[in-house]
C-alpha cells in the first residue's frame, strides 16, 4: 500500500512523515519515481510490485491536523495543490488507488462517485483497481451517510471502490444488494474484472507464491549491497539546520559524549510503518559512532532522560513494540549521570526528538516541540559550556525556536533507516557532506500552522519582508510571518556561489520552451552537493498566484573550486494552472 503521496502543510498531522511534504511539484516527481520503482512499466518483470497510490484525496488537509478529521477545500486549491501527485502517479501507470478516510464536499472518499468515477476514471482515464482503506467501508456508518453495513457497502461499490479491506461488507451484503436492486451485477463484474486483471498482470495465476519466496528473502534482505545503499540514502537525506562556528564536521579524535533517549535504540531508527522489519538489525547512533570514529576517539554514553515525563504519553508514542525501555530512575538522576559524562568530553552529541511512532498514522500532536523531559536535559548539557550538537530524530517539522537560539549545531536526521547510526556518523565526521533540503516548512510556533512557502500574497502583504510589525497588513502581533526554517532549506559544510540566471527568452507560446542557465561554484573547503531550485512567480493571472512555485530542481556535486553550468527548461505545461 504505497506510495503515500498526500500533500500536507500541517506538521501537527502525524502522517506528514509518510509523504513528500508540502509541494505539489516535488510530490509529483517523487510519486512518479516511486510508481516506476515498484512497477518498472511491466508487472511481469521480476522484482516488481503493484503500486497502490494513497490516500485519494485531500487527506493531508484534515482540520486541526487531527487524523481522520474533516476536510473542506475549494476545487481551485484541490486541483492546483493537492491532486497533482495523484495525477502524476496515474500517468506513470499506477496499478491501484486507495481512497482516503475523510469526506470531500460532504461525501466520504470511499463512497464518493465524483472522486472515484467521474474524476479518477472518466476524466483521468484510470483503469486499475480501487481498494478501500482498513475498515473504511464499515466506518461510512460513523460518517452518517448510511445506517447499515449493507447500505454503505452498496454506496461504496457503486461509487467505484472495487475491493473491501477488512470491513467484510462486500462479502456479507452484496448478494442481498444485487437481489434488491441496490447494486447491479454489471458493477460487481467490473470490480471483479479489475481485481483479477491485476492478479493476472502480476503473474499470480501462474505462480501464486512468487511474492513469498523465503529463500530469496534470505539473500536479498539486509544483503551487503542493500545495506551499503541504505547507508548512502540515509546520509543523503540528512539536513543540516545550523552550524555555528563550523562545529561540524567533528574530528576523529578526543572524547565525545553521546547522550539522549534515542542514542542507543535500534527499533526506533526506521520510522513509522516499519512494523514487520527486523528492527534489532538496525544500527544505532552509538554503534555507528564507534564504527566510524576510529581508534583515536573515545565515545561516552548516557541515556540522560526518558522520551517524556509522562508515562502515558510514552506508552502511546511507542506502539508496535518500538519501546524505548523507559528507565525507572528519576529525571534528576538521569540528567546528573549525563552531565557527569558530558563534563569529561570535548563535544556533546544530544540525540533527541521523536520516537518512531510519535509520527505516523493516529499520531497527531497539538504541541510539536521536543518533549519537555528532553528539553530539560538539553538545557543541562548546554550549561556545561561544552559545544553541543543536536541530532534531531523526527518524522515531521518540529518547533525548534528555542533550540535554534541556544544550540550551536543542529542536524535533522529524520529516521534514517536500518543503517541510521552509520549514516549519521558519516555526516557528523564529514565523510559525507550534508546536502539534504527540507520538503516541509518548520514553523516558529504552532500558531503559524498551516504554513507553507507557496502561499498567496493577499491584498495587504507586508511592504518589507522582515519581522517588523506593520499595522493593517497581513501579519502577527507576536511573531514573524516567516518560518524558522523554510521549504528547500539546508546547509552544507562547504559554500556555493550561484550566478544570476540567464533566460533564453522573455515569453513563450504554444509548444515553445524557455531555457534558464545558471553557473554554480563550490567556493568552500570541502567537496559537496547542492540542490539548485528553480522557482517562478506569475505577477498577473486569472486567479490569485502564489508568491512563488517550485518548477524544477537538480542536485549538483562539485569538488572544491569546481564550477558547473546547469540548464533548466520550462514549457507551457510547467506554467499552467487550474482556474475554475
Amino acid at each position: 500500500f504505497s506510495p503515500m503521496v498526500d500533500i500536507s502543510r500541517d506538521p501537527r498531522w502525524g502522517r506528514i512523515s509518510e509523504g513528500s511534504g508540502e509541494d505539489a511539484y516535488l510530490g509529483s516527481q517523487i510519486a512518479k519515481a516511486m510508481v516506476y520503482g515498484y512497477q518498472k512499466n511491466d508487472l511481469s518483470k521480476e522484482a516488481t510490485l503493484l503500486s497502490c497510490v494513497k490516500h485519494f484525496a485531500l487527506y493531508g488537509a484534515v482540520e486541526a491536523g487531527r487524523d481522520y478529521n474533516t476536510v473542506d477545500m475549494s476545487k481551485v486549491r484541490m486541483f492546483n495543490e493537492y491532486l497533482p501527485p495523484f495525477k502524476a502517479a496515474i500517468d506513470a501507470g499506477a496499478g491501484s488507488i486507495m481512497p482516503s478516510f475523510n469526506d470531500i464536499n460532504g461525501i466520504p472518499a470511499t463512497a464518493n462517485k465524483w472522486l472515484l468515477t467521474d474524476l479518477l476514471r472518466d476524466q483521468w482515464g484510470f483503469e486499475g483497481l480501487v481498494v478501500s482503506d482498513y475498515t473504511a467501508i464499515s466506518e461510512l456508518r460513523n460518517h452518517g451517510i448510511g445506517s447499515t453495513l449493507q447500505d454503505v457497502s452498496a454506496q461504496a461499490i457503486n461509487a467505484g471502490t472495487d475491493m473491501d479491506m477488512v470491513s467484510n461488507g462486500y462479502a456479507s451484503t452484496l448478494e442481498k444488494s444485487v437481489k434488491s436492486g441496490k447494486v447491479s451485477i454489471n458493477t460487481i463484474n467490473q470490480a471483479t474484472k479489475r481485481i483479477l486483471l491485476a492478479k493476472f498482470e502480476l503473474g499470480l495465476f501462474d505462480n501464486p507464491y512468487q511474492y513469498g519466496d523465503s529463500e530469496k528473502a534470505k539473500t536479498e534482505v539486509f544483503s551487503k549491497e542493500h545495506r551499503a545503499f541504505a547507508r548512502k540514502v540515509g546520509a543523503d537525506s540528512i539536513v543540516l539546520l545550523k552550524n555555528n562556528k563550523n562545529i561540524l564536521p567533528l574530528k576523529k579524535s578526543g572524547t565525545i559524549a553521546l547522550i539522549g533517549p534515542l542514542a542507543n535504540n535500534a527499533v526506533n531508527m526506521s520510522g513509522t510503518w516499519s512494523v514487520t522489519a527486523d528492527q534489532d538489525k538496525a544500527i544505532t547512533l552509538l554503534s555507528g559512532l564507534k564504527q566510524v570514529a576510529g581508534n583515536n576517539t573515545k565515545i561516552l554514553y548516557a541515556k540522560g532522560s526518558n522520551l517524556s515525563y509522562s508515562v502515558e504519553f510514552e506508552k502511546n508514542a511507542t506502539m508496535f513494540g518500538k519501546t524505548l525501555n523507559r528507565s525507572k530512575k528519576s529525571p534528576e538522576e538521569l540528567r546528573k549521570e549525563a552531565v557527569a559524562i558530558a563534563k569529561k568530553s570535548d563535544v556533546i552529541i544530544a540525540a533527541l526528538g521523536e520516537s518512531a511512532e510519535m509520527s505516523g498514522e493516529s499520531s497527531s500532536r497539538s504541541d510539536i516541540s521536543i518533549p519537555q523531559a528532553q528539553k530539560d536535559l538539553l538545557k543541562a548539557l548546554l550549561k556545561t559550556g561544552k559545544p553541543v550538537v543536536l541530532v534531531l530524530f523526527t518524522g515531521r517539522p518540529l518547533v525548534l525556536t528555542e533550540e535554534a537560539t541556544t544550540v550551536p549545531a543542529i542536524l535533522n536526521v529524520w529516521f534514517p533507516g536500518s543503517e541510521a547510526g552509520l549514516s549519521i556518523a558519516d555526516v557528523l565526521f564529514g565523510d559525507v557532506n550534508p546536502s539534504g533540503k527540507l520538503t516541509a516548512t518548520f514553523p516558529r510556533n504552532v500558531g503559524q500552522i498551516p504554513i507553507y512557502y507557496n502561499h498567496k500574497n493577499t491584498g495587504r502583504p507586508l511592504t518589507v519582508n522582515n519581522c517588523k510589525f506593520e499595522k493593517f497588513h497581513s501579519n502577527y502581533l507576536d511573531v514573524c510571518n516567516s518560518p524558522l526554517y523554510p521549504f528547500g532549506y539546508g546547509l552544507s559544510y562547504t559554500t556555493f556561489k550561484i550566478s544570476k540566471p540567464k533566460q533564453s527568452t522573455s515569453s513563450i507560446k504554444g509548444d515553445e520552451k524557455i531555457t534558464i542557465k545558471v553557473k554554480i561554484k563550490n567556493t568552500g573547503k570541502y567537496d559537496g552537493a547542492d540542490v539548485l531550485q528553480l522557482y517562478v512567480h506569475q505577477k498577473v493571472r486569472s486567479i490569485t498566484p502564489p508568491v512563488k512555485e517550485l518548477k524544477k530542481f537538480e542536485k549538483v556535486f562539485l569538488k572544491k573550486g569546481e564550477t558547473k553550468t546547469v540548464t533548466f527548461t520550462l514549457d507551457i505545461n510547467d506554467l499552467k494552472f487550474y482556474n475554475n
